[in-house]
């Protein structure tokens, strides 16, 4: 359905009168608000489609729509180069195992790498606290007994201001304390944290450059609240413009030889043992990359021992299926693949000993069929030119002698038809029939079989039409094989038509004309259209035989398909009649790739089902007011699309009426599947004379 028509597609929310439902309140928001800041009511249907388009579902990226084919040209375009890979990764086990087995151990190594680094981590840092607790705790008792030894003896030489100089004595103290650790670690005093820095408490004393910046305030804070030793990592800066550098930090609060608090500290950088950790992350990326790299390598060895011998005997199976029977594996070993690849030859071998015989059976059976159509040609000779006089003078006869006379007549005409099939059967099985094409017009064909046909459908009460005749219908055919193909189907059509019309269709496109035989009589059964093709195949064996025919018309109809490199396919439903299809190529050697016909007819039960379902759905959408709203378009037929435009087994079937679940479908040329049963059906035709005298069996020429 049009966009712009009154009513939604099928599919999308409806409106119901007074109460929008779904995307449609959100539109009529949307468009209501663009049309009172647009231009004026001339925008406003643009704007709504716009709308409309744009909240229901996001629809900008459809066909047609803004962006869509850029959006597509670039999904084609980084699509196009992943292909190849994609093909090679569904394709190759080899590389998806190494690939899986690479994957793995690299999740495995990192796993691994995280743990060792982690505990070589922890391992350097707790070794670091113990040296650096240690190490300031011995600095932070040289600092209590100096103070203390101070005091005592400025209490004896009070008088002399020198020795009461707590500044001096910080200084000298933190030059004391970091003269054994040139390098190794920085001492830093620092007045208490409540305090300014320099108001009368000594001020800041720092070694090796390092600023008071280091220590921080959370730290100065956590040491002012207790006398025990705090630690914690820091960053430690330096005062000279060197870059900062991680570190351990470990204080305490003291009393100086004024019996003023202070702040001690002690700065140990974790340069080494940064140093040690990279050296370990280094050794670990590398022996984890050769460990990956080596166990990719051992995948792919050890696949590559059980995938080589899957390949070839892949290989050799594909070799097998073409034919070269007499190809085996290469066996080494006594191991499983060594046992596959001896059972794998066993069962070549069995295969070739078998299709040889079958091949030798067959090719008896052939020659016996020939042989014996040949025999029975003088015989048969004798016996029409008997007949013939005995036929003449049956009106000497009494009634029920001249009738046998009339009877035997028509036998042998049968008798003699049947043999002229077998013979051509056998040309076929032998791949001797040979193809003389020419350039015709195929309506003057259709003409002479239906100016044949004429005098039978007078009989059944038919009437023959021809549609689609008014171009000329060119093709590179061989006039007399196609000539009996489309007879065969005419006649078919007219007897079992019951009376009704028969419709041959012309089809031209591309490099294939099509032609098609219609008729409305009994129709076929589900899985019949298949088994119609093949050789004295009546579809009720039950029935006797009333009409002529060999029973291998059909089979000789599409061994001359085939011929041409062409498709003869069959429809039916029961009830509903059938239609039989014969695709050739317009030039000879060249491929079909589709039909121009549809193989099931429009005025099937299917298609009039789902046309009418269309046809309902449009007539139960309601109609909304609006008097910009323009009238509804009428909906377009559907058309089913052709299942058989590429081949196949050649055969649609449908159903029984009220069954849509009983359908059979398949497409490309018609009868394939006898193809590859020949060699073992040949033996079929050597019951034809039994098959000629039996009551039971119909007229195959259609199949029934």
């Amino acid at each position: 359905m049009a966009r712009s028509s009154a009513a939604p597609a099928p599919g999308e929310p409806g409106v119901r009168p007074g109460r929008p439902a779904g995307p449609a309140v959100n539109a009529s928001r949307f468009t209501a608000a663009a049309g009172s800041t647009g231009g004026g009511s001339a925008r406003r249907p643009a704007l709504r489609r716009f709308g409309d388009r744009f909240l229901r579902g996001g629809r900008l990226l459809q066909d047609g729509a803004p962006g869509g084919p850029v959006l597509r040209l670039f999904a084609r375009w980084v699509r196009r180069p992943l292909l190849p890979a994609a093909r090679l990764w569904r394709r190759n086990i080899q590389l998806r195992v190494v690939a899986g087995t690479l994957l793995m151990s690299l999740a495995v190594v990192l796993v691994l790498g995280f743990v060792v680094i982690g505990q070589v981590r922890n391992g350097l840092l707790d070794a670091k606290e113990k040296a650096a607790v240690s190490q300031a705790a011995g600095g932070f008792t040289v600092a209590k007994d100096k103070a203390n030894a101070t005091t005592v003896s400025d209490s004896d030489s009070a008088d002399t201001g020198a020795a009461s100089n707590s500044r001096q004595w910080r200084t000298d103290l933190v030059a004391q304390l970091a003269s054994g650790g040139q390098g190794a670690y920085s001492v830093v005093t620092l007045a208490p944290a409540s305090e300014e820095t320099g108001a009368g408490n000594g001020g800041e004393r720092t070694s090796g450059q390092v600023s008071p910046d280091s220590v921080s305030e959370k730290l100065r804070r956590s040491v002012d609240q207790g006398t025990a030793p705090y630690k914690t990592y820091t960053d430690i800066k330096y005062a000279d413009g060197r870059a900062a550098e991680p570190g351990l930090v470990v204080g305490q609060r003291l009393e100086d030889i004024d019996h003023k608090p202070y702040q001690l500290y002690y700065l140990f950088p974790l340069s080494q043992e940064e140093k040690t950790l990279s050296l370990v992350k280094r050794t670990l990326a590398t022996a984890g990359l050769f460990v990956v790299v080596l166990l990719g390598a051992i995948a792919w060895f050890l696949v590559r021992q059980v995938v080589t011998p899957v390949r070839m005997a892949a290989g050799i199976a594909e070799r097998l299926s073409a034919g070269r029977l007499q190809e085996r594996m290469k066996v080494t070993g006594e191991d499983d693949i060594a046992r596959l690849g001896e059972a794998f030859n066993k069962m070549a071998q069995s295969l070739q000993s078998k299709i040889q015989q079958l091949e030798d059976l067959s090719r008896m059976q052939r020659r016996f069929v020939s042989d014996v159509s040949h025999e029975l040609r003088t015989p048969l000779t004798t016996v029409r030119m008997a007949a013939d006089v005995i036929h003449d003078a049956r009106s000497d006869f009494d009634p029920v002698t001249a009738r046998s006379a009339e009877l035997l007549g028509d036998q042998l005409d049968r008798f003699e038809s049947l043999l002229a099939d077998l013979l051509e059967i056998s040309r076929f099985d032998a791949g001797a029939a040979a193809l003389e094409a020419e350039p015709i017009d195929l309506r003057e064909t259709v003409r002479r079989v239906i100016s044949g046909a004429d005098p039978l459908a007078e009989r059944k009460g038919s009437r023959i039409r021809v549609v689609g005749d008014e171009q000329p219908v060119v093709a590179e055919v061989d006039a007399r094989r196609i000539e009996r193909v489309l007879r065969n189907l005419v006649v078919n059509a007219v007897e079992h038509g019951e009376g009704n019309d028969v419709v041959v269709r012309f089809g031209v496109a591309g490099g294939a004309v099509a032609i098609v035989v219609r008729d409305y009589g009994v129709g076929l059964k589900p899985g019949e259209a298949t088994r119609v093709f093949s050789r004295f195949w009546r579809a009720d064996p039950a029935r006797a035989r009333t009409t002529g025919g060999t029973g291998l018309g059909l089979s000789i109809a599409v061994e001359d398909a085939r011929l041409h490199g062409g498709w003869l396919q069959a429809w039916g439903e029961p009830g509903g009649g059938s239609q039989f299809r014969l695709t050739l190529p317009r030039t000879a050697d060249e491929p079909l790739r589709g039909s121009p016909i549809p193989l099931e007819p429009d005025d099937s039960r299917r298609a009039r089902s789902m046309t009418q379902a269309d046809a309902g759905r449009l007539i139960a959408v309601p109609a909304q007011s609006g008097a910009d709203r323009s009238p509804l378009p009428p909906l377009p037929r559907a058309i089913p699309a052709d299942p058989t435009a590429l081949p196949g087994s050649g055969a649609r079937v449908v159903a029984r009426a009220g069954d849509c679940g009983g359908q059979a479908d398949s497409a490309g040329p018609a009868g394939s599947a006898e193809s590859a049963e020949s060699a073992g059906r040949a033996g079929s035709a050597l019951q034809a004379s039994d098959q000629a005298s039996d009551p039971d069996r119909e007229d195959t020429a259609r199949g029934r």
